[in-house]
């Protein structure tokens, strides 16, 4: 019996993924796989620990874990699109004589801290700012009002759907898209029980209800909501008269709050991935697809092919 047999008779364990360039990473159990299309053709596959935040028995907890999966999240995601960017190119190294170096951990810390600042501005303080303009415009109320957040919540949807509309015309972020396609319909695939071969792939979709955009989708959802119940509550309790200390205030209450928000939306996809069969978690699920519909494009046989070597890699028991 092959070795694509052997794990798909194997007991199913939970598996998760992400693009990267010119590639896929998958996460298994306590380690990830990345595989990558090398310039030459051929496929190389990296091994790794998965690095955790969330080792400690409390932070594993339901409604804690959330927020420390996220941060871990993105740091094994930044180290592996480094190492997909430094394979994808390795070609141009080779030209030049030149070798590849990964990023140093100031680096890594740096690369973390400005994509969380860039997502929590764009998100978060951005459309603050635009619903203060629509107060002074007159076509919205005051912090407390409930018209204050319905406008920040339109514009964060706008802001999130128009980001990832202009990032799907680049060339590059398609094929990224692609890959992320792919990543999904391989895992359709090994949960499905079915062989894991580029041919058996193609007939399964390329959206997933535990997709990290599905929970993106999740953590705007909520922070709409929350912000418009527990704001107005908290300055009951304190709020500062002048204007610019007020809304600063309000900023990074919102800002603490996305601790909670993010828990409570890792807590939520889950469930609704766990029993997407069920019509309400159908339902849950359904916004996450559709928005799927931009992040993810139709892969071909070769890039599904790099899928199945980074999930099989991640699964095995020898890692090969």
């Amino acid at each position: 019996m092959n070795l694509t047999r052997l794990l798909c008779a194997a007991p199913k364990i939970s598996v998760g993924g992400q693009a990267v360039i010119e590639g896929v990473m998958m996460r298994a159990r306590d380690r990830l796989a990345i595989a990558v299309r090398r310039p030459d053709g051929e496929i190389k596959v990296e091994l790794r620990p998965w690095f955790s935040l969330t080792d400690h028995p409390w932070l594993k907890k339901p409604f804690v874990r959330g927020f420390p999966v996220l941060l871990e999240t993105m740091v094994n995601g930044i180290k592996a699109l480094n190492w997909s960017a430094n394979e994808a190119l390795l070609e141009e190294d080779e030209e030049t004589g030149e070798e590849s170096s990964g990023l140093s951990t100031w680096h890594l810390v740096l690369t973390l801290g400005a994509a969380l600042a860039f997502a929590l501005g764009l998100f978060v303080v951005l459309p603050h700012f635009f619903s203060i303009v629509m107060e002074w415009w007159g076509l919205g109320g005051d912090v407390d009002a409930l018209s204050f957040h319905a406008w920040d919540g339109l514009f964060k949807m706008i802001m999130f759907i128009g980001y990832i509309l202009a990032i799907s015309y680049m060339p590059d972020i398609r094929r990224v898209f692609q890959y992320h396609g792919a990543e999904h319909k391989t895992i359709w695939t090994f949960e499905s029980g079915a062989e894991l071969t580029p041919e058996s792939a193609r007939g399964y979709s390329r959206l997933h209800p535990r997709c990290g955009t599905a929970f993106l989708l999740f953590v705007l959802a909520l922070s709409i909501i929350l912000f418009a119940v527990l704001v107005p509550l908290l300055l009951r309790i304190w709020s500062p008269q002048v204007f610019l200390l007020k809304h600063l205030y309000i900023v990074g209450l919102k800002l603490v709050l996305m601790i909670p928000v993010s828990s409570l939306s890792y807590e939520l996809i889950r469930f609704s991935g766990k029993f997407h069969k069920n019509f309400m978690c159908r339902m849950l699920c359904w916004p996450g697809l559709l928005l799927q519909g931009l992040t993810t494009k139709e892969p071909d046989d070769a890039q599904i092919e790099v899928a199945i070597a980074a999930l099989q890699c991640a699964i095995s028991e020898e890692g090969a």
